[in-house]
């Protein structure tokens, strides 16, 4: 047996061992909201990437872009370092001459509530966001102020999160979008797994982004993706991704070749240079960045996919078992249900205290982590409360005219539905619920 077997058959006893030492106690050990769901698998691919000594993106990258748009119903798409890069991507490919060449100033629908790498990305390739608030059920942006903004506000582009899983009604949302001639940019980065009347989320829109960051259905440490319908929407999102170069060689391959995959590596690469040959490799047709992940990535990336089945079905069970404990004290919470025609692959499990409710988020969540169950208040609320943003509108305004974003600022939270989450932790989380709520409800 060569060297590099040993090795990898070491890490597979090692972590098996490692994984099956593992005891979970009560009261003492953290029920974790998310985490990663890993074998030997992930270790094992890591450790052979690595010491084949190719660290950019290579082989296993090109297989992961293969494979994995398929998942939002598209046939392209590239790898990022974060589910954060890649909605700056798709809102940066917005500007490109190569396709939409909007110009500063565009406007694009979004929820006021959320993450805030949904919103941020406007600003930063200098749109303007129209904002709209939220359902309070659902968490997802209104539609009835959806189709205002989109018949009076000349918004060229609408993007937003399907709120942990769980779609708007995309019915009514496509009608608005083509109505109107809207750009949609499914952020699907809580949603890979969702499926709204049979269809992926993210094959709705133009293009879709997915993050891997590990409280995420699969991980690569850190790391995203853009999935796109079209080559050319690829090309200029891989283009802005790497530097801004016009170059499209991908993996060891490709790059060792002398004329790259184009045949034409060195020609007259520059229109105000046409005398003089340039190679292709550094020349730049976009105002780039760099947002690549490495190699090693993209192999624990493939690994992860393989268990998406298991994860699918794991973070079901755990939204349904926690229901079954909630749905006990629907007087206190608005419950999260699947919107009609949806099948959510539940990011997690989001709760907000109703207004008759004697008890407050604070007291609730502090109750729950002091007993070690982890919660997550739903990301930054009103973003634009945040403050990092106040000096951008009103916060006066922002909470008058936004009145849902506003309580779910101070009223939502959720448990987690990973499939890190075993049995014995739900009856865990049912006996501190009924515990909590024995002491607080009416």
């Amino acid at each position: 047996m060569d060297k590099l077997q040993t090795i990898l058959n070491l890490v597979d006893e090692y972590i098996e061992d490692k994984h099956s030492q593992k005891k979970w106690v009560a009261g003492k050990d953290w029920v974790q909201y998310a985490g990663p769901h890993f074998t030997s698998d992930e270790y094992i691919r890591s450790i052979k990437s690595l010491l084949s000594e190719w660290l950019v993106l290579g082989e296993d990258a090109m297989k992961f872009e293969r494979k994995f748009p398929k998942f939002f119903g598209k046939s392209n798409g590239i790898l990022t370092n974060s589910g954060s890069s890649a909605n700056l991507l798709m809102m940066l490919a917005m500007t490109s001459r190569n396709l939409h060449n909007f110009p500063k100033g565009t406007k694009v629908i979004t929820p006021i509530a959320g993450f805030p790498t949904t919103l941020n990305p406007i600003y930063q390739v200098g749109f303007e966001p129209v904002f709209v608030d939220i359902d309070l059920d659902t968490l997802n942006l209104n539609l009835d102020q959806v189709e205002i903004a989109a018949r009076d506000s000349g918004a060229k582009i609408i993007t937003f999160a399907h709120v942990l899983g769980n779609p708007p009604n995309m019915d009514r949302l496509m009608e608005i979008v083509d109505k109107y001639n809207l750009i949609l940019l499914e952020d699907c980065c809580d949603a890979l797994g969702s499926t709204y009347d049979g269809k992926e989320l993210g094959s709705f829109g133009d293009m879709a982004s997915c993050s891997f960051y590990p409280a995420h259905h699969i991980t690569m440490g850190e790391g995203g993706f853009v999935s796109t319908h079209t080559p050319q929407e690829e090309r200029v999102i891989r283009s802005f991704r790497e530097w801004g170069r016009d170059c499209y060689c991908v993996g060891k391959a490709a790059n060792l070749l002398k004329n790259g995959t184009c045949k034409t590596r060195f020609t007259n690469w520059l229109p105000s240079l046409p005398d003089y040959v340039f190679d292709h490799k550094y020349v730049y047709g976009e105002v780039g960045y760099n947002l690549k992940p490495i190699e090693l990535q993209a192999s624990m990336g493939l690994a992860q996919i393989d268990k998406l089945d298991e994860i699918h079905t794991r973070r079901k069970e755990n939204y349904k078992a926690l229901f079954n404990i909630f749905s006990n004290y629907e007087d206190h919470f608005h419950l999260p249900r699947p919107t009609k025609k949806s099948d959510p692959s539940w990011f997690a499990f989001p709760l907000t205290i109703r207004d008759n409710s004697l008890f407050s988020r604070w007291e609730i969540t502090n109750f729950l982590e002091d007993a070690k169950i982890q919660t997550r208040q739903y990301f930054g609320g009103n973003i634009m409360l945040n403050p990092g943003y106040t000096s951008l509108m009103d916060s006066k305004k922002v909470i008058e005219d936004y009145p849902v974003a506003r309580k779910i600022t101070t009223d939502t939270f959720f448990l987690g539905t990973s499939p890190v989450i075993q049995q014995e932790q739900i009856e865990y989380i049912e006996l501190q619920i009924h515990k909590f709520m024995k002491e607080n409800k009416k």
